[in-house]
C-alpha cells in the first residue's frame, strides 16, 4: 500500500522568518502521525534556512514513525546523518540560492564520489536514497552506486499540471507522466524501491499515486499550505485519502 511521507521543513520556515520558539515542527510531526503519514522528512540545508540541528536531534527522539534525511552529499552531513541514524537518508542537490530544490541530484556525472557516500551511510545502517530526475541514466547510475531507493523528481510534471490549466488530461501533462512511470519501471527493474515528490498537491496528486509499483509520496508545501486552514492532522489525512483512493483505482 501507497506510503506517505510528510515534509515539515515549512513549519520551521514560518518559525524561522521570527527566530521563535513556534510553531514547533516536533509537534507537527505528532499531528502528521496522528493524521495518517507514515513518515516525516526534513532537509538540513548547509545554510539552515528552515530546519535546524536540534531539530533533527528532537525528531529522532521523539517521534516513533521512520524519519527521511533530506541532505547534500557532503562530510558535514554524512557525519550528521551516521550520528543520528534516520531511517533513510535522501541525496539531494543543493544551491545556496534556489528557494527550493530546483531538479533532481545528477548521479550520472559523480558516481564515484557519491557511491562513498553511500557506502558511509549504509555501513551506519541507514537506507539510503537518490532525488533525481526521470531520466534513464540517472537510474542507472543510482543503482550502480548501490542505493535502494530513488525519489523521482515530480516538479516538471506538477508545472505542466499547472500551466495546462489542471488538465491531467493534455498532452505535456501526459508525457511527463510517462516519463515518471517509465522511470518507476526502470527502478523496479533494477531491484530498488520507486518513490516520487516534489511540488505535489491535493490537485495533481492522484495519477502519480495510481503509477504502477510506487510505493512513497513525500508532499511538504502543499500540506503545510492547507494545514493553516484546518490544521496538520486534516490535512495529511485528506492528502492520504486521496492516495489511497487513487492507487485502488
Amino acid at each position: 500500500m501507497i506510503e506517505l511521507g510528510v515534509n515539515i521543513d515549512h513549519v520551521a520556515t514560518v518559525r524561522e522568518a521570527r527566530k521563535g520558539h513556534e510553531p514547533d515542527p516536533v509537534w507537527a510531526a505528532v499531528e502528521a502521525h496522528l493524521g495518517g503519514a507514515d513518515g516525516i522528512t526534513v532537509h538540513l540545508r548547509e545554510d539552515r534556512r528552515h530546519i535546524q540541528d536540534h531539530d533533527v536531534r528532537r525528531l529522532r527522539e521523539l517521534t516513533h514513525i521512520k524519519l527521511n534525511l533530506e541532505m547534500a552529499a557532503t562530510d558535514e552531513m554524512v557525519a550528521i546523518a551516521c550520528a543520528l541514524k534516520p531511517e533513510m537518508a535522501m541525496l539531494v542537490p543543493e544551491g545556496r540560492h534556489e528557494i527550493t530544490t530546483e531538479g533532481g541530484l545528477d548521479v550520472a556525472g559523480q558516481e564515484a564520489r557519491l557511491a562513498d557516500v553511500v557506502a558511509r551511510l549504509r555501513d551506519a545502517g541507514i537506507v539510503t536514497s537518490t532525488f533525481i530526475d526521470a531520466e534513464l541514466p540517472q537510474v542507472e547510475a543510482a543503482a550502480r552506486i548501490g542505493v535502494r531507493v530513488c525519489e523521482i523528481h515530480t516538479g516538471p510534471y506538477a508545472h505542466a499540471f499547472f500551466n495546462q490549466g489542471r488538465d491531467n488530461e493534455s498532452p505535456a501533462v501526459l508525457t511527463e507522466l510517462e516519463k515518471i512511470r517509465q522511470a518507476g519501471a526502470a527502478i523496479r527493474a533494477a531491484g530498488m524501491r520507486f518513490n516520487a515528490g516534489h511540488a505535489l498537491n491535493y490537485f495533481n496528486v492522484q495519477p502519480v499515486a495510481a503509477l504502477p509499483g510506487i510505493r512513497e509520496l513525500h508532499i511538504g508545501h502543499a500540506i503545510v499550505s492547507r494545514a493553516i486552514f484546518v490544521g496538520m492532522r486534516e490535512a495529511v489525512a485528506e492528502m492520504k485519502r486521496l492516495m489511497r483512493e487513487a492507487q485502488c483505482g
